[in-house]
């Protein structure tokens, strides 16, 4: 059971992804500079492959589209729930897309972006 972790600096923000896959479920956080809860979504994968999951908002009431999206995508992927904190000051759509980059990158265990803007 590793921590799978990756950041990406933009803007003077630091933007993190810490990912930790147990038994049966894989737990994510995605934050700026120190790690915080924020909108809390859960998710299960399909029950058939390509199948439809199901998820829920069970915290926050900001980045719901988002936490949703980012958590069904980690079902998805890794065939178990998840449960996915996204605490970030950024538009919901660019938070979607720099945090679905992250955590392709955690995934591979990349650390650097080459296509990353430090301000």
């Amino acid at each position: 059971m590793d921590l799978l972790e990756t950041s990406l600096e933009r803007n003077g923000t630091v933007h993190r992804v810490s990912l930790l896959p147990v038994e049966n479920a894989v737990l994510v956080f995605f934050y700026e500079d120190s790690m915080k809860i924020g909108t809390l979504a859960v998710s299960t994968p399909g029950l058939r492959e390509g199948g439809a999951g199901t998820s829920s908002v069970l915290l926050g009431g900001k980045y719901l589209i988002v936490a949703r999206a980012l958590s069904e995508r980690v079902a998805a992927i890794y065939n178990k729930m998840s449960i996915v904190s996204v605490n970030t000051k950024l538009p919901e759509g660019e938070a979607l897309r720099l945090y679905s980059s992250l955590l392709d990158r955690a995934r591979s265990g990349s650390s650097a972006d080459p296509d990353s803007s430090k301000g």
